[in-house]
């Protein structure tokens, strides 16, 4: 495919979930001009670019819907829940259109629609828009090709409107309020054409007005401002800095001539004075207060906008295809596995000049680490801004009322962990609202609000990153587990299964309570799923409800999959690596230690009994340990833990490898990875070896 287009079409999706976000928000706030201003400006921006990428459909489409939005910003029409649905669905359609996934004709519609909710009725008063009015000024065209929206541009405009023009019902007030929304501005009023006081005709508008944009919305969008007074007012937008513009800053008496208040000869004879020329042109007449004070005030904007791009050169961003960063990672990580390999080479070497150069790539090599992986980091948000659509058009067809509230959108995570965290995250909203909230009236009669909530947080543990997706809904039925469990052979009838273990049933392949298939949910395909998908991400997911209390799914996930730094031990002949950010301290356990424990498995620390499990007996490794173990303490949630251990090894820097399936079912390993002479050593799952040993104590 064509790079351009390519590029347009990933543009396009960012600008259509921006589109989508607008107009979910404006169904709860309608009156939110900026809102309005924000939906236009990615209708505006699909359509230009479409035309110029050679996606001419998807323009013709954009570009009726953003004229229906363009009554609604202009106050002809107000914001409707049927007018957002509509909207909504275009949406939909023009990224069906986008990747060819349907015909223009299937639109139709959808436009037919639209049109019914936003055109009213023709006014025979009001002069065609775009067009002047006989007798009046056209608005001048721009002396340089118009800014496409994104650029910051600066821009002169010079509004000089018809005596008549309150007659029409326009109040400039308000024009300038919405220039003011497009970024900052600077006003000069050029009140020359007031009459004294005798002659004024109150209903006659004598005010001319002198303004400096700066924004970066595109000429289009300063141009629309004055759709509306084309016909009775003489306009002028001229760009006047942006971009390509040199780095040369603009003089006084160069943006005088520019705008025709004086001649380049009476400036040039000015500037044989000493005095500052605005004040030298004002005292000789050739130009007036007003016009050196809108002067200065363009000047002002230019050389600001000038310096905030030269400072923001260095940080300019590029787009970079995520597989490139796959190989990068991928790259950094067998960068890492060499350098442990040539650490371990000049350890035994015992060569000054070896080691020296050895920490210096150890070093490099660890920050070339961070920084790759930094890159790869995205915050949560990206992906929890596509629930709202997702909770708006369930809660429609389910007929409940629903408010989606989510917590941590900027909590970062790895991009590949975010792209297949989509799905599992649908299927527990899904079942949150159809299974979990009850109807409005079953509500009220249990002295709840109508309006159910869903909660969705993320937040930061250590180095995961914990994920919960919460209601406020009638909670699980135990006593409907339990009998479905039995029902179907998973219990037998007289077991005695804890709260946990009854609820972790509801992730069993095809176990559902539900007293009937819906279009939603009730076929039991989409817990076990979940379960499935987390755990190929080296996560867990638990269950927590309350009768009448609500239900709250918990997932735990690994921040990234790539790389993490960990501590190297030694038990036997077998090494493992435990995440580093989880390991307090390690201490010596001997037999006395052993002796005062009466055979539990506690050490105590500065006075505190910490728990611990033996590797050794954990994985079952053959030979003895040795007199004096080394134990592991971890934070595991504000729980300290210990691993005992034969040896510490050291820090390490470890790339995770997926596990083989011999080892994929022993709890407790997440993953394995190579060392520096080879071998391969498995990575531990602290915080499940603590949950099964747990279980073990309870069972």
């Amino acid at each position: 495919m064509d790079p351009l287009r390519e590029t347009y079409r990933q543009e396009a999706d960012e600008l259509l979930a921006d589109l989508e976000t607008a107009l979910l928000e404006l169904e709860e706030r309608p009156g939110d001009g900026e809102l309005v201003g924000r939906a236009f400006r990615a209708l505006h921006t699909i359509k230009g670019s479409g035309a110029m990428c050679g996606y001419d459909d998807v323009a013709a489409f954009t570009h009726q819907i953003e004229n229906a939005f363009d009554r609604v910003r202009s106050g002809q029409v107000a914001v409707t829940p049927g007018l957002v649905t509509a909207s909504l669905g275009a949406k939909d359609h023009i990224r069906a259109l986008l990747w060819e996934e349907a015909g223009p004709t299937a639109g139709e519609p959808l436009l037919a629609e639209i049109r019914r909710l936003t055109e009213p009725a023709a006014d025979p008063q009001r002069p065609p828009r775009g067009r002047a009015a006989a007798g009046a000024a056209p608005s001048a065209a721009p002396p340089r090709p118009a800014r496409q929206a994104g650029a910051t541009g600066v821009y002169r405009i010079r509004f000089r409107p018809h005596p008549s023009l309150f007659a029409g019902g326009t109040d400039p007030a308000r024009l300038l309020a919405e220039l003011r929304g497009l970024g900052p501005c600077r006003v000069v009023a050029d009140t020359d054409r007031i009459p004294p006081l005798e002659a004024i005709d109150p209903e006659a508008c004598y005010t001319q007005w002198d303004l400096v944009l700066t924004t970066d919305r595109g000429f289009d969008a300063v141009r629309d401002v004055f759709i509306f007074v084309e016909g009775e007012s003489e306009v002028t937008i001229e760009e006047v800095a942006g971009k390509e513009d040199g780095a040369e800053p603009r003089r006084l008496g160069q943006i005088l001539a520019a705008r025709g208040d004086a001649t380049p000869e009476a400036i040039e004879a000015a500037l044989t004075g000493q005095r500052r020329l605005g004040q030298i042109l004002e005292e000789t007449g050739i130009v007036k207060h007003r016009q050196v004070q809108a002067a200065l005030a363009e000047q002002q904007a230019v050389n600001e906008v000038r310096q905030r791009r030269e400072a923001a050169e260095t940080e300019a961003s590029i787009r970079v295809p995520a597989a490139k960063l796959d190989t990068l990672v991928d790259l950094v990580g067998e960068l890492v596995i060499a350098q442990a390999r040539l650490s371990e080479l000049a350890a035994r070497r015992d060569d000054p000049d070896l080691l020296s150069v050895t920490e210096t790539l150890e070093r490099l090599s660890t920050e070339l680490r961070d920084n790759a992986l930094n890159i790869r980091m995205l915050p949560i948000g990206t992906t929890f801004g596509r629930f709202r659509r997702l909770v708006r058009d369930l809660s429609s067809e389910l007929g409940k009322q629903v408010e989606l509230v989510t917590e941590g959108a900027e909590t970062e995570l790895d991009k590949t962990v975010i792209e297949r965290l989509g799905d599992p995250l649908v299927h527990l909203i899904r079942n949150a609202i159809d299974h979990g909230l009850e109807a409005p009236e079953e509500r009220e009669r249990a002295a709840k609000p109508r309006v159910g909530t869903v909660r969705l947080s993320a937040y930061h543990s250590g180095p995961n990153v914990f994920i919960a997706i919460s209601d406020d809904g009638r909670g699980l039925n135990a006593q409907a587990i339990r009998a479905k469990a039995v029902e179907r052979g998973l219990l037998g009838a007289d077991d005695s299964p804890s709260e946990k273990e009854l609820f972790d049933l509801v992730f069993a392949p095809g176990f559902s309570t539900a007293k009937k298939v819906t279009g939603v949910s009730g076929r039991g395909v989409g817990m076990d799923v979940v379960k499935r998908s987390i755990t190929a991400l080296r996560g867990s997911v638990e269950l927590g409800s309350s009768p009448g209390g609500g239900t709250t799914v918990r997932i735990r996930l690994p921040l990234t999959l790539a790389i993490i730094e960990g501590l190297l031990v030694q038990v036997g002949e077998e090494r493992f690596v435990l995440p580093l950010v989880l390991v307090e301290e390690c201490i010596e356990l001997t037999p006395g230690d052993r002796q005062r424990a009466h055979g539990r498995q506690t050490a105590e620390v500065r006075g505190h009994l910490v728990p611990y499990v033996r590797l050794r007996e954990w994985f079952g490794i053959d030979g003895r340990a040795p007199e004096i173990e080394q134990v592991v303490v971890a934070n595991l949630d504000g729980e300290r833990f210990g691993f005992a251990v034969d040896h510490v090894v050291g820090q390490h820097q470890t790339v995770i490898k997926t596990l083989g399936r011999v080892y994929q079912g022993i709890e407790g390993l997440s993953g394995s990875t190579i060392l520096g002479d080879g071998a391969v050593a498995l990575i531990l799952d602290p915080p499940k070896i603590l949950a099964a040993r747990l279980a073990d104590r309870s069972g």
